[in-house]
Protein backbone atom coordinates (compact mmCIF):
# COMPACT_ATOMS: atom_id res chain seq x y z
CA UNK A 1 0.00 0.00 0.00
CA UNK A 2 1.12 3.47 -0.77
CA UNK A 3 1.46 6.02 1.97
CA UNK A 4 1.06 9.76 1.56
CA UNK A 5 2.54 12.52 3.62
CA UNK A 6 -0.21 14.80 4.87
CA UNK A 7 2.26 17.67 4.74
CA UNK A 8 0.53 20.11 7.04
CA UNK A 9 0.53 17.91 10.10
CA UNK A 10 3.53 15.81 9.17
CA UNK A 11 1.59 12.59 9.57
CA UNK A 12 1.42 9.74 7.12
CA UNK A 13 -1.96 8.67 5.73
CA UNK A 14 -2.16 5.23 4.15
CA UNK A 15 -4.40 4.41 1.19
CA UNK A 16 -7.42 2.34 2.09
CA UNK A 17 -6.85 -1.38 1.63
CA UNK A 18 -8.01 -2.90 -1.63
CA UNK A 19 -10.95 -5.08 -0.72
CA UNK A 20 -12.81 -7.73 -2.65
CA UNK A 21 -16.59 -7.89 -2.70
CA UNK A 22 -16.78 -9.50 0.74
CA UNK A 23 -14.37 -7.00 2.29
CA UNK A 24 -11.27 -9.18 2.07
CA UNK A 25 -8.63 -7.09 3.76
CA UNK A 26 -6.13 -9.86 4.50
CA UNK A 27 -3.45 -10.88 2.07
CA UNK A 28 -3.07 -9.46 -1.41
CA UNK A 29 -6.20 -7.78 -2.71
CA UNK A 30 -7.90 -8.46 -5.99
CA UNK A 31 -6.70 -5.18 -7.45
CA UNK A 32 -3.06 -6.19 -7.06
CA UNK A 33 -3.82 -9.63 -8.46
CA UNK A 34 -5.63 -8.08 -11.43
CA UNK A 35 -2.85 -5.61 -12.18
CA UNK A 36 -0.27 -8.40 -12.05
CA UNK A 37 -2.22 -10.73 -14.37
CA UNK A 38 -4.54 -8.84 -16.70
CA UNK A 39 -2.08 -8.31 -19.57
CA UNK A 40 -0.99 -11.93 -19.65
CA UNK A 41 -4.61 -13.00 -19.31
CA UNK A 42 -5.56 -10.77 -22.25
CA UNK A 43 -2.92 -12.44 -24.43
CA UNK A 44 -4.23 -15.98 -23.83
CA UNK A 45 -7.78 -15.41 -25.16
CA UNK A 46 -6.38 -13.21 -27.92
CA UNK A 47 -4.32 -16.16 -29.13
CA UNK A 48 -7.42 -18.36 -29.00
CA UNK A 49 -9.91 -15.91 -30.55
CA UNK A 50 -7.55 -13.86 -32.73
CA UNK A 51 -9.90 -10.96 -32.05
CA UNK A 52 -8.93 -8.10 -29.76
CA UNK A 53 -12.48 -7.20 -28.76
CA UNK A 54 -13.50 -10.80 -28.06
CA UNK A 55 -10.32 -11.32 -26.00
CA UNK A 56 -11.05 -8.19 -23.95
CA UNK A 57 -14.59 -9.36 -23.24
CA UNK A 58 -13.42 -12.84 -22.25
CA UNK A 59 -10.75 -11.33 -19.98
CA UNK A 60 -13.24 -8.95 -18.38
CA UNK A 61 -15.87 -11.65 -17.83
CA UNK A 62 -13.27 -13.94 -16.28
CA UNK A 63 -11.99 -11.20 -14.00
CA UNK A 64 -15.50 -10.30 -12.87
CA UNK A 65 -16.21 -13.94 -12.04
CA UNK A 66 -12.97 -14.31 -10.11
CA UNK A 67 -13.54 -10.97 -8.34
CA UNK A 68 -16.98 -12.11 -7.21
CA UNK A 69 -15.36 -15.16 -5.55
CA UNK A 70 -12.11 -13.48 -4.56
CA UNK A 71 -12.05 -14.47 -0.87
CA UNK A 72 -12.22 -18.16 -1.90
CA UNK A 73 -9.98 -17.79 -4.96
CA UNK A 74 -7.29 -15.95 -3.01
CA UNK A 75 -6.89 -18.99 -0.78
CA UNK A 76 -6.50 -21.59 -3.57
CA UNK A 77 -2.96 -22.78 -4.27
CA UNK A 78 -2.88 -21.27 -7.79
CA UNK A 79 -5.21 -18.26 -8.19
CA UNK A 80 -3.62 -17.43 -11.55
CA UNK A 81 -4.45 -20.92 -12.86
CA UNK A 82 -7.99 -20.49 -11.58
CA UNK A 83 -8.21 -17.21 -13.47
CA UNK A 84 -6.99 -18.79 -16.73
CA UNK A 85 -9.34 -21.75 -16.35
CA UNK A 86 -12.22 -19.34 -15.75
CA UNK A 87 -11.26 -17.41 -18.89
CA UNK A 88 -11.24 -20.57 -20.99
CA UNK A 89 -14.61 -21.59 -19.52
CA UNK A 90 -15.99 -18.15 -20.42
CA UNK A 91 -14.65 -18.56 -23.95
CA UNK A 92 -16.17 -22.03 -24.36
CA UNK A 93 -19.48 -20.80 -23.02
CA UNK A 94 -19.50 -17.91 -25.49
CA UNK A 95 -18.74 -20.30 -28.36
CA UNK A 96 -21.61 -22.59 -27.32
CA UNK A 97 -24.02 -19.66 -27.10
CA UNK A 98 -22.89 -18.43 -30.52
CA UNK A 99 -23.45 -21.88 -32.06
CA UNK A 100 -26.94 -22.07 -30.64
CA UNK A 101 -27.69 -18.56 -31.93
CA UNK A 102 -26.49 -19.52 -35.41
CA UNK A 103 -28.59 -22.70 -35.37
CA UNK A 104 -31.63 -20.72 -34.26
CA UNK A 105 -31.01 -18.07 -36.90
CA UNK A 106 -30.68 -20.69 -39.63
CA UNK A 107 -33.51 -22.76 -38.14
CA UNK A 108 -31.53 -25.94 -37.85
CA UNK A 109 -32.71 -26.50 -34.29
CA UNK A 110 -35.82 -28.61 -34.03
CA UNK A 111 -38.71 -26.65 -32.63
CA UNK A 112 -39.15 -27.51 -29.00
CA UNK A 113 -42.25 -25.45 -28.54
CA UNK A 114 -44.57 -27.81 -26.70
CA UNK A 115 -47.16 -25.07 -26.47
CA UNK A 116 -47.43 -24.99 -30.27
CA UNK A 117 -48.10 -28.74 -30.32
CA UNK A 118 -50.82 -28.34 -27.71
CA UNK A 119 -52.35 -25.47 -29.68
CA UNK A 120 -52.32 -27.53 -32.90
CA UNK A 121 -53.96 -30.47 -31.15
CA UNK A 122 -56.55 -28.10 -29.66
CA UNK A 123 -57.24 -26.63 -33.13
CA UNK A 124 -57.85 -30.12 -34.53
CA UNK A 125 -60.17 -31.00 -31.64
CA UNK A 126 -62.10 -27.75 -32.10
CA UNK A 127 -62.35 -28.30 -35.86
CA UNK A 128 -63.70 -31.82 -35.40
CA UNK A 129 -66.11 -30.84 -32.59
CA UNK A 130 -69.06 -29.71 -34.79
CA UNK A 131 -69.08 -33.03 -36.67
CA UNK A 132 -71.39 -35.80 -35.58
CA UNK A 133 -69.62 -38.63 -33.74
CA UNK A 134 -69.99 -40.93 -36.77
CA UNK A 135 -68.63 -38.29 -39.19
CA UNK A 136 -65.76 -37.57 -36.82
CA UNK A 137 -64.93 -41.28 -36.56
CA UNK A 138 -65.06 -41.71 -40.34
CA UNK A 139 -62.81 -38.69 -40.96
CA UNK A 140 -60.30 -39.74 -38.31
CA UNK A 141 -60.16 -43.35 -39.49
CA UNK A 142 -59.84 -42.54 -43.19
CA UNK A 143 -57.95 -39.23 -43.26
CA UNK A 144 -55.89 -39.25 -40.09
CA UNK A 145 -55.16 -42.94 -39.64
CA UNK A 146 -55.21 -43.80 -43.35
CA UNK A 147 -57.72 -46.68 -43.24
CA UNK A 148 -59.45 -47.58 -46.46
CA UNK A 149 -63.26 -47.59 -46.39
CA UNK A 150 -63.44 -51.36 -45.93
CA UNK A 151 -61.25 -51.40 -42.83
CA UNK A 152 -62.91 -48.25 -41.42
CA UNK A 153 -66.33 -49.86 -42.03
CA UNK A 154 -65.22 -52.96 -40.16
CA UNK A 155 -64.02 -50.82 -37.23
CA UNK A 156 -67.28 -48.83 -37.13
CA UNK A 157 -69.57 -51.78 -37.80
CA UNK A 158 -71.13 -50.21 -40.92
CA UNK A 159 -70.92 -50.71 -44.69
CA UNK A 160 -67.96 -49.25 -46.64
CA UNK A 161 -70.31 -46.97 -48.60
CA UNK A 162 -71.58 -45.52 -45.31
CA UNK A 163 -68.01 -44.72 -44.26
CA UNK A 164 -67.39 -42.93 -47.58
CA UNK A 165 -70.58 -40.86 -47.20
CA UNK A 166 -69.86 -40.00 -43.55
CA UNK A 167 -66.25 -39.01 -44.36
CA UNK A 168 -67.34 -36.90 -47.36
CA UNK A 169 -69.97 -35.06 -45.29
CA UNK A 170 -67.50 -34.60 -42.46
CA UNK A 171 -64.86 -33.14 -44.81
CA UNK A 172 -67.46 -30.80 -46.31
CA UNK A 173 -68.47 -29.64 -42.84
CA UNK A 174 -64.81 -28.99 -42.01
CA UNK A 175 -64.33 -26.99 -45.21
CA UNK A 176 -67.44 -24.96 -44.48
CA UNK A 177 -66.34 -24.31 -40.89
CA UNK A 178 -62.85 -23.24 -41.98
CA UNK A 179 -64.10 -21.13 -44.89
CA UNK A 180 -62.16 -23.22 -47.42
CA UNK A 181 -64.05 -23.37 -50.72
CA UNK A 182 -62.50 -25.95 -52.98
Amino acid sequence: MAAMDDGALGTRVEDPPVAGPAGDEEGPGFEAFFLANHLALYRAPWLVTRNRHEAEEVMQDACVRVWSKWPKVASVPDPQGYLYRTAMNVFRSRVRRAKVAVRKATRTLPPDDLLAAVEERDAVIRALAPLTPRQRAAVVLTDVLGFDSEHAAEALGVRPSTVRVLAARGRQALRDAMGDER
